[in-house]
């Protein structure tokens, strides 16, 4: 079976029409109304776009989420933010219903910029235990892009990462829009990029050994800049421990010398060790950079997704194909196995979203 972990609404140009209504009204609307004024027909024909999308590229089943970049998270009113993405929420979970075995939701919550975490319980638990999806959706940065968001390391972030491990519900790592410099695409990077830094220098996975964090877009920069950063994890663990910094100090003696190479305490992680607490998404549009997130995080911790639709739509100049066509790349790297395709596609989906109706997954491979 092919589960795509990352995938977004097929979003009809209606529903944007909806959101600047929201933001110019002044909390004037209801949900209810939001609702009533979003054309049926506008839902249920970009919901048939979607299917045939899937149906021509292989893919049995997404999991879906809105479009990060449309989410109002750097918009100051809560109310405005709330009604926004429970409508998303709302029609993602329409779509489940009519096609259960072709889609799960991944919930949107309700960030905004300045306001405590928990102000987003109350969607999560309405999503997960009312609605029936699988996971959510997380932007390290609802300043989007003005610079005053907490990091995602910091103590702001520990009472959702606690609600999360308790609930085993996974967080997909996904920036929204952007408001500074950067295009929303550059602000990505940076931002998932950043995740896993801060969250590496934090204490999360020690006080919460099941949480499951996955990393959209190959985890940013990373893979690519992964030298950069494991210098300076070793520089800051030989800092903070003596014995640390007196193991690599013999390690480097033991080259110059040409000596055997002395091996390294239990008490030392290595930034690499550290990554692999991490998942990742597949979605880097390049076989060559797909081989380098592969080869340094290790197939095992790696989700098939695409972003459909998101940025990947460019045609391929050596294939001809769109370039999040990743079913077609992944089919044609010649470094996977057979087993290692199966981990990919569904098995390590299944291992992250546990929510996944076993049955569906089953009567597919049956099918």
């Amino acid at each position: 079976m092919i589960i795509d972990s990352h995938a977004h609404l097929v979003t009809p140009l209606s529903l944007l029409g909806i959101r600047a209504g929201l933001e110019v009204s002044g909390g004037q609307h209801s949900l209810k109304w939001l609702q009533a004024m979003l054309p049926q027909a506008d839902l249920d024909a970009a919901l048939e776009k979607n299917i045939a999308t899937m149906d021509d590229v292989g893919t049995d089943m997404q999991i879906i989420s809105p479009r990060p970049f449309t989410l109002m998270h750097s918009h100051n009113r809560f109310d405005d933010v709330d009604l926004w993405v429970r409508l998303q929420n709302d029609i993602i979970h329409a779509n489940v219903e009519k096609y259960p075995k072709r889609f799960r939701g991944m919930a949107a919550l309700p960030q905004v910029n300045g306001m405590p975490i928990e102000t987003v319980f109350g969607e999560l638990d309405r999503c997960i235990n009312e609605l029936g999806f699988v996971g959510i959706l997380l932007n390290p940065d609802p300043s989007e892009g003005k610079g005053d968001s907490p990091h995602i390391g910091e103590e702001y972030w520990y009472p959702l990462w606690e609600r999360l491990a308790e609930m085993d519900v996974p967080a997909l790592i996904h920036s929204a829009g952007c408001c500074g410099r950067e295009t929303y695409d550059e602000h990505f990077a940076t931002e998932e990029s950043m995740a896993i830094t801060k969250l590496s220098h934090s204490d999360i996975f020690d006080r919460h050994p099941g949480l499951k964090i996955i990393v959209s877009h190959g985890g940013g920069a990373i893979p690519y800049q992964i030298g950069r950063w494991r210098s300076h994890w070793l520089m800051t663990q030989a800092a903070e421990n003596p014995s640390i910094a007196a193991f690599l100090k013999d390690l480097q003696a033991a080259a110059k010398a040409g000596k055997p190479l002395p091996q390294a305490p239990d008490e030392l992680v290595t930034f690499d060790e550290m990554l692999k607490k991490f998942y990742f998404d597949t979605d880097v549009h390049d076989p060559e950079s797909m081989k380098l997130l592969f080869g340094k995080v290790g197939v095992d911790r790696c989700l098939f997704g695409t972003e459909r639709p998101g940025s990947g739509g460019g045609i391929d100049l050596n294939t001809g194909r769109p370039m999040d066509d990743l079913k077609f790349t992944i089919d044609n790297l010649d470094t996977l196995t057979v087993e290692d395709r199966r981990k990919l596609y569904q098995d390590n989906a299944l291992k992250v979203f546990t929510r996944i109706p076993r049955d569906i997954v089953e009567g597919r491979l049956d099918g």
